[in-house]
């Protein structure tokens, strides 16, 4: 067979590939996706006047949005990294709401102290912060790992990294709402312990979660 004859052969028995909307796109249909059963399980589950009291504050408010828009940047960013023509600039998209969430959290540990009862264990109920933060980033860490592996990113650490640290982020977004105490230090550290746990797991699975299909 000669070397025109197998290239016709060859495109002969290509199939057409579908085309993945662009990334923000997609990252903004995700986004709206989970915000949309979010809502639904916040307004059937959460005690939405103890919330409105917290926000009343205006430092917990701030650090309630810069939990949402620390994850919310983190999830473009992965999107965005996740295809080959996009600049590596765009990990950096996180880090002003992340600065943010983190000094807003420190001026109410300052305020507040290091427990959280002042009669009860260290620890308190920082426990079921933990649990809940664990428990709501798997179903979404499912989620969005399933629509960023059909871009088969070419750096996949990256993507890891900045999926996790999206939807564990969101996850202590939500958290707000079924969170009744304010932050002190203990709080603080195990949130983002928790948060630095989901995403060395995610680097650590990147492969089969990434590059699998």
């Amino acid at each position: 067979m000669d070397t025109e004859q197998l290239i016709q052969d060859l495109a002969g028995s290509l199939q057409p590939v579908k085309r993945l909307r662009p990334p923000l796109q997609r990252a903004a249909l995700w986004l709206v996706l989970v915000f949309f059963f979010a809502t639904f399980a916040i307004l059937h589950f959460a005690k939405l006047g103890v919330f409105a009291q917290r926000m009343a504050v205006t430092r917990t408010a701030v650090e309630c949005a810069a939990t949402a828009l620390t994850g919310i940047a983190a999830v473009i960013a992965a999107f965005m990294l996740s295809v080959p023509d996009r600049s590596p600039r765009w990990s950096w998209l996180p880090l002003p709401p992340f600065i943010v969430w983190l000094l807003a959290s420190g001026a109410g540990c300052l305020q507040n102290g290091l427990s959280l009862h002042t009669g009860g264990s260290f620890i308190g109920e920082s426990r079921h912060c933990v649990v809940f933060i664990l428990g709501a980033s798997v179903p979404l860490a499912a989620l969005l790992f399933a629509v960023l592996r059909r871009a088969k990113p070419i750096s996949p650490v990256p993507v890891a990294a900045l999926g996790a640290l999206g939807v564990a982020a969101l996850a202590a977004f939500f958290l707000q709402f079924f969170h009744p105490f304010d932050v002190t230090v203990i709080d603080l550290t195990l949130h983002l312990a928790t948060v630095g746990a989901v995403i060395l797991l995610a680097m650590a699975l990147r492969r089969p979660l990434l590059l699998r299909s």
